[in-house]
Parts: C-alpha cells; sequence; structure tokens
C-alpha cells in the first residue's frame, strides 16, 4: 500500500494559495456510494479530532498535530479493503478529496467542534465546522453532531437544542445524521470527564433516540460495553461504536468491540486514534482487525 507522497503534499498546499476552488470541486465531484453498502455496516475512521483541539495520543500531546502524517495515514488506512470512508472536519474532506483518496468511500462531515478540549465552556458544543447547507451542497454524505449530557452545566441545553434542529434539518435532506450521546461528569477541578456508568450511557442513548423531527436518518455513534446488550436495546437505530484513545488497553478495547458487535443494530465502528496511532503494529494491521470485526471479512 502506498501513502502521501510528498510532491502531492507540497502540491496540496500550492492549490490552497493559487487554486483554493479545487479542493471544494475534488470533493463535489468525487465518485460516491450508497451508505450501508452490501451487508448494512460500516468501518469508518474518524478524523475530526484536530478541529477540537484533541491532539494527544498516549503520552504524546502533539501526535496528531502533523498533518503529513495524519493525512499519510488516513490514506493508507482507506486503501485497507473493507474500510467504508472517513468522518473529518472541512479541511481534512478536502484535503483528501484533492489527494484522490475519497472515491467510491462515504465521507462524513463533523458539524460541532466548538466545544474545545480543556475550556471552561468545553460542554456549550457550538456549531463551528460543516452546516446542513454545505453538507448537502457538497455532496457529502452525512453529518456529526456530538452531545455532552452533564446535569449542571446550563451550556449542555444549548447543545441539546442545536443538534435537534441539525437531525431535523439533515432528515430533511435524507442525509443520514449521526449522533454521538455521551454522558459526562465535572471532576474536582471542574473539569469535564467521561461517564463510564452503565446506566447514565443508556439514559443518553435514549434521549439521543428521541431528538428531532425525524429519526428515519439518525445514527447512533457510542462507546462499546460489557452490557452492550441493555445499551443496544434502549434503542432500534443503528449504532456505530467510537474509539478514542485505548493506550495500554489496546487489546481490550478491540475485544470489546468485537463482542459488542453481536447486537443487532451494532452496525459497525468509527475510530480514530485507536486504527490512525495503534499502540502496536502497524496502521494496516489495525485498521485490518477492525475489517474484520466488522464486516467478517479478513483484509489483504
Amino acid at each position: 500500500m502506498t501513502g502521501l507522497d510528498r510532491a502531492d503534499y507540497n502540491a496540496l498546499i500550492e492549490a490552497r494559495v493559487f487554486a483554493p476552488t479545487s479542493l471544494q470541486a475534488a470533493l463535489t465531484s468525487r465518485t460516491r456510494r450508497s451508505i450501508p453498502g452490501t451487508d448494512g455496516k460500516l468501518m469508518i475512521i474518524a478524523a475530526d479530532h484536530t478541529a477540537r483541539g484533541m491532539l494527544a495520543v498516549g503520552s504524546d500531546s502533539l501526535a496528531v498535530a502533523d498533518r503529513y502524517s495524519l493525512l499519510d495515514r488516513i490514506i493508507r488506512s482507506l486503501q485497507v479493503p473493507g474500510v467504508d470512508g472517513v468522518m473529518a472536519s472541512a479541511d481534512i474532506l478536502e484535503e483528501l478529496a484533492f489527494l484522490g483518496a475519497l472515491d467510491g468511500q462515504l465521507a462524513i462531515a463533523t458539524m460541532n467542534r466548538g466545544g474545545i478540549i480543556g475550556a471552561s465552556w468545553e460542554l456549550d458544543d457550538r456549531l463551528t465546522a460543516y452546516d446542513a447547507d454545505h453538507i448537502a451542497e457538497y455532496g457529502i454524505d452525512g453529518g456529526k453532531v456530538l452531545l455532552r449530557i452533564e446535569d449542571t452545566d446550563a451550556g449542555v441545553a444549548n447543545t441539546l437544542e442545536m443538534v435537534a434542529s441539525l437531525t431535523t434539518e439533515l432528515a430533511d435532506r435524507k442525509i443520514m445524521c449521526m449522533i454521538e450521546p455521551l454522558p459526562y461528569l465535572k471532576n474536582e477541578a471542574g473539569r469535564a470527564v467521561l461517564d463510564t456508568s452503565h446506566e447514565k450511557l443508556v439514559k443518553v442513548v435514549a434521549i439521543a433516540s428521541g431528538l428531532g423531527s425525524s429519526s428515519a436518518y439518525t445514527w447512533l455513534k457510542i462507546p462499546p460495553s460489557e452490557r452492550m446488550d441493555e445499551v443496544a436495546g434502549a434503542t432500534t437505530l443503528p449504532i456505530v461504536m467510537l474509539g478514542g484513545d485505548p493506550g495500554a488497553n489496546w487489546n481490550a478495547t478491540f475485544n470489546l468491540w468485537e463482542t459488542s458487535m453481536q447486537q443487532p443494530n451494532v452496525r459497525g465502528l468509527v475510530a480514530g486514534r485507536a486504527m490512525l496511532y495503534p499502540a502496536e503494529g502497524s496502521v494496516e494491521e489495525a485498521v485490518a482487525r477492525g475489517v474484520q470485526m466488522v464486516h467478517g471479512t479478513v483484509a489483504s
């Protein structure tokens, strides 16, 4: 498999100066495909971390900041047979399209990246990336919205209302809305942290399932769970599992994904750093393992 050629990367940099419309044109003119494919399952590479300032992998606080390395890793992952597409912000989707990496792949647009990691307003996840109009205009296959629910932060109400509105706007256009509902707590320092309670995860799945004027085009993106039968059983919506930074628990994370896939409405995986920056082996090996558990085929 081939990665990103330096000459192509330099051409991308020049195009941003001398031919900026070429990036948009590459996105709108790419070869498209249907969302579910033939088996109704999805293996998506997540690459929207930089738009929220999430740059760390393990002990390296700036691992994802190197754009050449990030694009190279995404391009290599998209070449693994069985990968269905990528989810990213506008800069990355346009760069991948310009580099010819999105033909025949799904492009999922991230929408609300305003909850900058570590900010005092982190849970007020404003719309700062794609909106529904531009997703439709640029021929993008879906939009992803983040909904972190914490009971004491007033900013959550703004995010909840916005996510409901975006879900409706995308459904009106018959475009997938991928909602990522997550339960959160605030620690003693006032910092937002993930709530790992099983009951709270079931609760946010139920809340997200009822958002918008139609749920016909809604998918959910949630963490895997040792009690996935109860989590997935709280909705009929299709579910894809998120990744995160598993660190030293890399193998345990993969094993939990695999067991969670046994539920009928768990339809795949949307993982980023676990695939692009694996703790063991190459990008291709990590992605191939993901493809195996999602589609039941061995990538070669």
